[in-house]
């Protein structure tokens, strides 16, 4: 695609947004109109907001996810996407999982397979659970504690299963001692020492050493049951087998899922889902325009990955269905990260050069703009996790002068890195991510003016963990520039950080460290963060590891962002939860 057709493409961008953000400022102010309720009968501007729009116990109907991305996997041991963890709970248990409530509450841990949260050894080293009565598979066969271990287990088959996240591997085996699963010589495949299951209700860990998020990462999806005889391997994702009130009924990638009733979950053993709809489906679109378009035509309900409607679907939803819209403070940072193994980003100066010659404001307007798009990042740990210090911190002063480019600081910078007339790279970003892509165009513009050419490759965004996940493929495509954003896998730095900034966590496929950080006193801090269970010596750590992170020049923050999501007049009991950084809570939605 020619330089023209791109800068034609990110006026559209431009103009798109400065009209949302106009919109938006009106629909904050209005709040979707006198009473809180439009005529269609929608609760209202923000209604969802940290709190519960139009509340109700009725069962029935079909809840209608329509989506522009398809999972990286259903898979409860391999997904990661944010999106998938949420809606995987409609057919996986867990043994503690995050209440269901609004806002930050809905962090807060509560038992889900298990009677209680854990008792917990002086030492911290011991956890011990007891499993509900009536707990069951689809099949109706009781749900064991050999189970949960065997899905606890299949973390260290990355071999096979790559792609979801490794804590509890990291913490209960870091010398990687258990082959995993399918290379287990143990006759019941269950020869993981740190796991133990004295009988089918009693599920007891032994941690080598303390971690103080223990529980948080046994609330992952990853950590749900998965029984021996239904486990497909690679192909699981394609059809597991339920745990929760809802099963597969089918499953066409790119395309469409459906789920239907377990009619062998029990109520009763189930405290955290209400399982209001009858059926739940899954329509994917290969456009994100095309998709926001039938939301607003009333066709679908929500839209699963939750990061916010089109700029032109934002439009034509604030004018004539604002009361739909909510518009919540996620735990997101959306960014460019340069892999150093792409030359010449192995060089910090020519890091920095990039982040100094960009035009933060234009990266913020091409985002959505203060509102949709969300508040300019100036360092790498979001508002939400302790630690933090928000926009008060911003060493390279990207928020300074409204954003502005410091043309100066970047030209001195390529002097330094032995580029003074500047240098070629390419952009990957998803192609089916409007928004990225015209972040793209943006950030190309403003560096072409510090002269760093830049090319835009996008590519398939459901294929992500074989694209930007693997080095090799990164390196050979000569992406110095990714595309992407985070939200933490739980609320603390090791929740949010670890994937992206450990060394251990760098992959062959599946990678999340694209930077390829390898810098042993971020290793450190890390070391020193799981062990410490003070909270606000562990507040001090996190300040310290994004400090190292955000000056060692390995990412450009663009925003703490901003979601406007659509809430069909048509749902019940919708609400945001921070559990899911700002997404609505989908176990608890119903229909009228």
């Amino acid at each position: 695609m020619t330089t023209q057709s791109i800068s034609g493409r990110r006026r559209q961008a431009l103009a798109a947004a400065a009209a949302v953000a106009a919109l938006l400022t009106t629909a904050a102010c209005n709040g979707g109109g006198g009473d809180g309720k439009d005529k269609k009968g929608a609760a209202g501007f923000d209604a969802a907001n940290n709190k519960v729009a139009s509340p109700s116990t009725k069962k029935g109907g079909t809840l209608k996810f329509a989506g522009a991305q398809d999972a990286d996997s259903w898979d409860t041991t391999r997904g990661y996407y944010g999106f998938a963890w949420n809606f995987m709970r409609y057919y996986s248990r867990q043994l503690v999982t995050g209440k269901t409530e609004p806002g930050r509450a809905g962090t807060e841990l509560v038992p889900d397979l298990a009677t209680a949260r854990a008792e917990i050894s002086p030492d911290k080293k011991t956890y011990k659970y007891t499993l509900r009565d009536g707990v069951t598979w689809e099949d109706g066969k009781p749900i064991t504690s050999q189970d949960i271990k065997y899905g606890i287990e299949r973390q260290w088959a990355q071999d096979v299963l790559a792609g979801g996240p490794v804590y509890l591997r990291d913490v209960l085996d870091p010398k990687r001692e258990y082959p995993g699963p399918y290379k287990d010589t143990a006759k019941d495949k269950l020869g993981l020492k740190a796991i133990e299951t004295p009988d089918p209700k009693t599920i007891v860990f032994k941690l080598p050493s303390p971690n103080s998020d223990f529980e948080e990462m046994l609330a992952l999806t990853s950590a749900s049951p998965v029984r021996q005889d239904k486990d497909t391997k690679s192909k699981y994702g394609l059809r597991p087998f339920s745990s929760g009130p809802y099963k597969f009924e089918s499953y066409t990638p790119n395309k469409s899922l459906v789920l239907v009733r377990n009619e062998n979950w029990k109520q009763a053993s189930d405290p955290v889902r209400k399982a209001l709809p009858d059926k739940i489906t899954l329509t994917l679109f290969s456009n994100a325009d095309e998709m926001d378009n039938r939301l607003l035509n009333g066709d679908y309900h929500l839209d699963i990955n939750q990061t916010g409607m089109s700029p032109q679907g934002r439009i034509k939803a604030l004018k004539a269905h604002k009361g739909n819209l909510d518009n919540p403070v996620s735990g997101y940072i959306r960014y460019a990260v340069f892999p150093q193994t792409v030359k010449p980003f192995d060089n910090v100066e020519c890091r920095k050069a990039v982040i100094y010659g960009s035009d933060h404001k234009s990266l913020q307007t091409a985002r959505g703009g203060p509102v949709a798009g969300g508040d300019i990042g100036t360092n790498m740990l979001p508002p939400s996790v302790p630690g933090s210090e928000g926009q008060k911190y911003d060493p390279w002063g990207l928020a300074k002068n409204d954003g502005a480019p410091d043309v100066a600081k970047a030209k001195a910078a390529l002097k330094a890195c032995g580029k003074p007339n500047g240098f070629k790279t390419t952009i990957a970003v998803r192609n089916n991510k409007p928004v990225e892509v015209a972040t793209a165009a943006s950030l190309q513009a403003s560096l072409k003016k510090v002269g760093i050419e830049v090319e835009i490759d996008k590519y398939d965004g459901s294929q992500t963990s074989g694209i930007i996940g693997n080095p090799s493929v990164v390196k050979s495509k000569n992406y110095g520039i990714i595309i992407m954003g985070w939200g933490p896998d739980f609320p603390s730095v090791q929740g949010y950080g670890q994937p992206l900034w450990d060394s251990k966590y760098i992959l062959d496929s599946g990678n999340n460290n694209y930077a390829m950080i390898k810098d042993p006193a971020v290793d450190k801090l890390f070391d020193d963060y799981v062990l410490e269970l003070d909270e606000a010596k562990k507040e001090q750590i996190a300040k310290n590891i994004n400090h190292k992170v955000t000056e060692g020049a390995y990412y450009l923050p663009f925003v703490f962002e901003k979601f406007v999501n659509w809430r069909s007049s048509e749902l019940t009991n919708v609400y945001t939860t921070d559990a899911y950084s700002g997404q609505y809570d989908f176990i608890s939605l119903g229909l009228k």
